[in-house]
Parts: structure tokens; sequence; C-alpha cells
């Protein structure tokens, strides 16, 4: 069964931890956006079990999660708008793909083959972590693949219950939406994947107004249509709930089986619930997930793609 530490044992357990992944071994590890598998970046067979233990596709890229921009540079060419965006944004939950380095020490697998990287520098535990470590972590979210992200330490545990997996329990995770994914291509950025970070805070950095990626390419993690997803079918933008459905709802609303994202129609509050949410109500036993429609503006359009992405047909 998993192995929990909580957070008030990190400074002593530090080399513990990193023995853990020196030895090619993942962990779970908190964040501040969801909690991810992380294992070290250079060590190909630990890849390989990242991808092993979540079912994932090869074709699907890792974040590599770095210390800081310094760390980042050695396996990323980082230009005046991303080294921009660098400054302003990080530590913290915006990932960037970049064109990537030749000849460093990270595995092929972690990048699946492309020539950019997504590199992030997150908060908290995971860049203690990362520093007396001293090399990057791949770190997708730490769920079988498609599923529910995690923001808990007890629903990591829940889905690889069958192993010895080392988990560092920080509590709820303060976002609970994974990174903004963003590409910067001469004068044009692109949001890859929306998160945390909004298009609004983008261009008050920049002075570039970003578009959404209509390519439908998987050029970063998060791009596959059907992701993020409870057991239960989900319907997007319902004015009201059938009887046996259960209801995700956004606002003032008075009905039975409901998770209420935010009462008061706070969107930072509604995305820190989502994954919550969600699993929740799918832990009824619910056949159906009703969601109530949520505004598509700043944290809105964040929110708006994972579930849109939870509601997705999947294959069967």
């Amino acid at each position: 069964m998993p192995r929990i530490i909580s957070v008030h044992e990190l400074d002593s357990r530090l080399g513990e931890i990193c023995n853990e992944i020196h030895n090619g071994n993942c962990i779970g590890l908190p964040t501040e956006t969801v909690y991810g598998l992380a294992a070290d970046a250079f060590n190909g067979e630990a890849v390989a079990s990242i991808f092993e233990m979540k079912g994932r596709p090869k074709f699907n890229p890792l974040i590599i999660h770095m210390l800081d921009l310094e760390m980042a540079r050695k396996f990323g060419a980082f230009d005046d708008i991303s080294t921009k965006l660098a400054e302003a944004f990080w530590p913290g939950p915006l990932t960037m793909v970049v064109p990537r380095l030749e000849n460093t020490s990270l595995h092929p697998l972690a990048f699946a083959g492309l020539d950019t990287i997504g590199i992030r520098c997150p908060t908290g535990p995971a860049q203690k972590v990362i520093d007396r470590c001293q090399r990057p972590l791949a770190a997708p979210s730490a769920n079988k693949s498609g599923k529910i992200s995690p923001t808990t330490a007890q629903y990591v545990a829940s889905q690889f219950e069958d192993t010895d997996l080392m988990i560092l329990d920080n509590g709820a995770c303060r976002v609970g939406l994974e990174s903004t994914i963003l590409k910067v291509e001469g004068e044009n950025i692109t949001i890859l994947r929306p998160g945390f970070v909004t298009k609004e805070q983008i261009f008050e950095v920049t002075g570039i107004k970003p578009t959404l990626s209509t390519s439908g390419k998987i050029e970063a993690p998060g791009m596959m249509k059907s992701h993020y997803a409870p057991n239960a079918k989900v319907k997007l933008n319902c004015l009201t709930c059938d009887q046996g459905a259960a209801l995700l709802a956004f606002g003032n609303h008075e009905t039975e089986n409901i998770f209420n994202l935010s009462q008061s129609g706070d969107l930072r509050e509604a995305a820190a619930n989502l994954y919550i949410g969600l699993r929740k109500l799918d832990e009824t036993g619910t056949s159906m997930i009703w969601v109530s429609p949520i505004p598509n503006e700043g944290l809105g359009i964040a929110i708006n793609d994972r579930l849109q992405r939870a509601a997705a047909p999947r294959k069967q």
C-alpha cells in the first residue's frame, strides 16, 4: 500500500525522498496545482514507469518540473518573451513549451519525440524536493490516465492502492487546476491548455493577446479530447437537474444531490473545488453529473476546458 509522509516531516525526510527518486522510483508530489506522479527526468526506466503506472499513451508528452529559470535554460531555449513570462510567473502555475536543446540528459520518453519541451517551476514542497535532488522531475498528474486529477494525497493513494508509492501529503492543493500551458512563436503566444494564469494576465505582462490553440495536435499534456473524466457521464450548461442526476452547481442553487463549486460565484473558489466536486459526486454512484453554466471568461475558460474534456465521448 502507498506510504504517505506528512509535509511537516519534509525537512527531516528530504534525503529519503530524494533517494527514492535517485533509485528510479516515482513519488506522489504535491504542487500548488494538483498532485504529480514525479520521477527522475534523466532516468528512462523511471520515466517509463510513469507511463506504465498511469496507463498513459506514450505520444502524450510530460511536463518537466525545474527549480528555476537558470535550471530551465540548460534544457530549453528561452527568447525574450518567454523569459519575461518566466520572470513574471515562476515559480507558479505556468508551463511554457519551448524549443528543446539537443544533447541534454533528459530522456526522450519525457518529451514524446517532439523537438519542444514543456517546462514549469512549481512552488512549495515540490520546489524543495527539486532543489535537494538537483535534477528536473517529469511529473504529470498522479492519477490514472484520463481520470479526474488529484488534489489530495488520499486521492493519489486511492488511484495507486496496490503499490508502495511514496506520497508527500501537503493537504488540498491551493489552485486545484492544472497549469496554463503556452507556446511562444515569434510575436505570437498560443495557449495550448488554459489554466490558472489567464490570457488577461499574459497580455498584461507581454502586451500580446494570446490565442487558444485550435490545431488539434497533441503538443502538450491535457490536450486529448477526453480527459479529466469521472465514471459518470457529464452534461454541461444545465439550468435544471433531472431527478436521479447529480448537480455540479455554480452560484446560488437549492436542490438535492448537489456539490456547489462556489455559492457566491467566485471562479477561484470554483477552480479549487472542481476536481473535488466531480470526485464526490462520482462517489455517490450516480450515472449522470449535470453541470451549471460557468462564465467563459478569466479563470472560467480553464474550468470550462476541463469540463468539456470530462464530458467528451470516451473510447470504449
